[in-house]
């Protein structure tokens, strides 16, 4: 230790450092693959990046390597809303009193194989 640092001095440094380096740090983005046309989007990873292009990009990269996908979405994990899981009754129990809720009444094309 030199002779005019203070013995706390270290720890604020390492805190300093800390601090710096997680302000730093990338934005999350979760990554969502369409793996054929008309099907839905299913999320599939996460992934930190600087921006959207790049997000994109590196989604692309990490999680379609294959060619399996035909769209990415990506979106900064942030702008994410969920329910609370105490809220379940309220937002998914099966209203009977409601039967249009119910897809008897709905005739599928014979074109729509994947539903």
């Amino acid at each position: 230790m030199s002779s005019s640092s203070k013995p706390g001095d270290t720890a604020v440094a390492a805190t300093t450092s800390a601090t710096t380096s997680a302000s730093q740090e990338w934005p999350l983005w979760e990554v969502f693959v369409r793996s054929k046309a008309g099907l839905d989007h299913k999320h599939c990873g996460s992934l930190h990046a600087p921006d959207p292009q790049m997000a994109v990009q590196m989604a692309r990269d990490v999680y379609t390597r294959r060619q399996e996908g035909t769209s990415v979405w990506v979106v900064r994990s942030e702008h994410i809303v969920a329910s609370d899981p105490g809220d379940k009754d309220m937002y998914f129990d099966p209203a009977e009193d409601k039967v249009y809720r119910h897809p008897t009444f709905y005739k599928l094309p014979a074109s729509v194989d994947h539903m």
